[in-house]
């Protein structure tokens, strides 16, 4: 079902006029020059452009629209449409792809996520300089630096003061959202009702196509991204390259490896290393004996189940086991900290057994005031939360920190390290 018809409701009227050759002719033309102008001046949205296949659809799309592999787009709508603007309107599509607005919305209110989807785009695409905006569509700087997600909570908190249907008619496409699309609607391969090019009834998406368009498009992305240089993107593009070159670790293994790394700057001299005897020199060699001095600190404003908890401390547990001596701090917090507990080998069992206090507010801050409060330096900061920061993430001079973030992978912290945690049902250690 698409949420949204048009950007403004005079061009509700437009869908099923369908226009004469002679004008859908000049429009397609218009589109392959603005194809062309975007592999010229911005290659990445240029190159993604022309995978689209551009199909006219007068009969029941009012402005335009994309599945990922085709481009739709009404003639009425964009025969009259400056230049600069439908290269915005393309890298729109584009974008709408490259994020897979479609297949991320989950359980959310259609309506609201079709709003977060398109300030999200229009921000993008004026800090890139694509095109000229279509003054219609949606923008505002707030949430600039947002991801769809972050957008949608904050529309969805104030949803009883802002006009939804106004901010719907501000949308300057349609949305195609799933497989509900094409309900009704005529027979003929991939949409196209009358089989000759136009598209005569919405086209119908089930989740199996979305998953081979979203792989599509993840080895398009990649390749159109490494053809104009990763630095001239977006951040959230760049952030979705990182992603999907990264080497991908579970969240658990990146733990084990970063709390494997505090071992390798420990060294001492009271047991020499065997490299140096030959040299008759003296090195120091590792010192795994000594405390491994960790804190873990878990978000406890809501956003994390019981089970959840459950898991992180049974897996926290069976990486701890695996070394010799450590000191593990841990508390958690909201917009303060509580139940502060030490672990070591003596008491590590104790963990399945930990009480998470708090559930308030949050105030990622209040862990470096702990921790200075209380002369705890680790030598590594573990932060389980859902990554939405009242205010400051911290002090990024104090510890090293990694963030483990459940809920949303848009989200990275501006320092430390971040991954992503997936609960998994069931897996907890004996």
């Amino acid at each position: 079902m698409a949420t949204s018809t048009a950007n403004d409701k005079e061009y509700k009227s437009l869908v099923g006029c369908v226009t004469d050759p002679k004008t859908d002719a000049e429009v397609r033309e218009k589109i392959i020059s603005a194809r062309i102008a975007l592999l010229l001046k911005a290659p990445f949205f240029g190159n993604l452009a022309t995978r689209l296949e551009v199909i006219n659809a007068d009969k029941w799309c009012g402005t335009a629209a994309t599945d990922g592999r085709k481009l739709y787009y009404n003639s009425e709508f964009l025969k009259t449409m400056p230049a600069k603007q439908l290269e915005f309107l393309i890298g729109h599509e584009v974008l709408h792809c490259v994020y897979d607005h479609m297949g991320r919305c989950g359980d959310r209110d259609r309506r609201l996520w079709n709003i977060a989807d398109d300030y999200c785009v229009n921000q993008d695409l004026v800090d890139q300089n694509i095109g000229e905006k279509i003054p219609v569509g949606l923008y505002d700087t707030k949430y600039k630096g947002m991801s769809a997600e972050e957008v949608y909570d904050d529309l969805y908190e104030q949803a009883d003061k802002i006009d939804v249907d106004n901010l719907l008619d501000q949308l300057i496409d349609e949305h195609l959202d799933g497989e509900e699309n094409g309900e009704g609607a005529e027979e003929g391969k991939d949409g196209n009702g009358d089989g000759k090019g136009k598209s005569g009834a919405k086209p119908k998406i089930s989740a199996a196509e979305r998953k081979e368009i979203r792989d599509e498009m993840k080895e398009a992305m990649l390749s159109a991204a490494q053809s104009s240089g990763v630095g001239n993107l977006p951040k959230g593009v760049q952030r979705l390259i990182g992603e999907f070159t990264a080497p991908q670790l579970n969240w658990n293994e990146l733990i084990q490896q970063e709390i494997k790394s505090v071992l390798k700057s420990d060294y001492t001299f009271a047991r020499a290393s065997r490299k140096g005897w030959h040299m008759d020199a003296i090195l120091p060699g590792s010192n795994f004996d000594d405390d491994i001095d960790i804190a873990i600190c878990t978000d406890a404003s809501g956003s994390m189940t019981d089970e959840m908890n459950q898991q992180i401390y049974s897996e926290i547990k069976g990486i701890m086991e695996s070394f010799g001596n450590f000191r593990l701090h841990l508390w958690t917090f909201d917009t303060e900290c509580y139940n502060a507990q030490v672990f070591t080998p003596e008491n590590i069992d104790e963990i399945m057994d930990y009480k998470v206090a708090g559930g308030g507010g949050t105030d990622f801050m209040c862990n470096w005031e702990f921790m200075k409060a209380n002369d705890i330096l680790p030598k590594k900061l573990i932060m389980f939360t859902d990554g939405y920061a009242w205010d400051s993430w911290g002090d990024p001079n104090y510890c090293d920190t990694l963030f483990v973030i459940h809920g949303s992978k848009d989200i990275e912290a501006p320092f430390g390290m971040t991954t992503y945690y997936e609960f998994e049902k069931d897996k907890v250690r004996a």
